[in-house]
């Protein structure tokens, strides 16, 4: 059976020492002006900033740089992760809807947390023995709902300073070897980390 085509971003599952992931993730802001929307899956880096309460910013990850973390849920307020003026829009509109006070995100941003990533198919299938290889993410857009964001079998075997390490297919009966496989990975230049990752097999 092949594998359905469903990216969804980076989905937090467990964490490096094997434990399930329990939920934590920190407050985040987005600027209400901020012009690019940004969905639960997405990675995102610090944006450099605050908003007045000191509560730090974050924009979406460019390809450089170490990544904050991935967003897990995002609302109007700081204290409601959600829109009330619009309950199923879970995403951060581009320019904030037009809102002039910023947003906010759950972002999980521990570094020792493992994702699961969907391979975006946009070259060969990915292997057995690509297990343990660095890769790099690929941007996609969000289908109004959830991230368009995969990894990038093209980019498999990098260097340590690229942006995944492929730990290991992910274990459902609906999911193998092959297009749009889902994998889990790890972050390896995140802002919270002591470096880059290793070399890979």
């Amino acid at each position: 059976m092949a594998n359905a085509n469903k990216p969804m971003g980076l989905l937090p599952v467990q964490y490096l020492n094997g434990a399930p992931w329990n939920g934590q993730a920190r407050i985040y802001s987005i600027a209400y002006d901020y012009n690019t929307a940004i969905y639960p899956g997405d990675p995102v880096i610090s944006s450099g900033t605050s908003d007045t309460n000191g509560v730090p910013g974050i924009v979406i990850y460019g390809g450089t740089g170490p990544i904050r973390g991935v967003v897990v849920g995002i609302g109007r307020y700081e204290s409601l992760m959600a829109n009330p003026s619009n309950l199923d829009r879970i995403y951060y509109p581009a320019n904030g809807d037009g809102n002039t006070n910023p947003w906010y995100a759950m972002v999980a941003d521990d570094p020792n947390i493992i994702f699961e990533a969907q391979d975006t198919g946009a070259s060969t299938a990915l292997a057995a023995a690509d297990i343990g290889l660095n890769i790099n993410l690929k941007s996609g857009t969000g289908n109004g709902y959830i991230s368009g964001w995969g990894i990038d079998d093209a980019s498999k075997g990098g260097t340590a300073t690229y942006q995944c390490k492929l730990m290991g297919l992910v274990r459902t009966s609906d999911n193998a070897f092959g297009q749009y496989a889902k994998f889990l990975v790890k972050i390896n230049n995140h802002y919270f980390g002591t470096g880059t990752g290793t070399a890979g097999i």
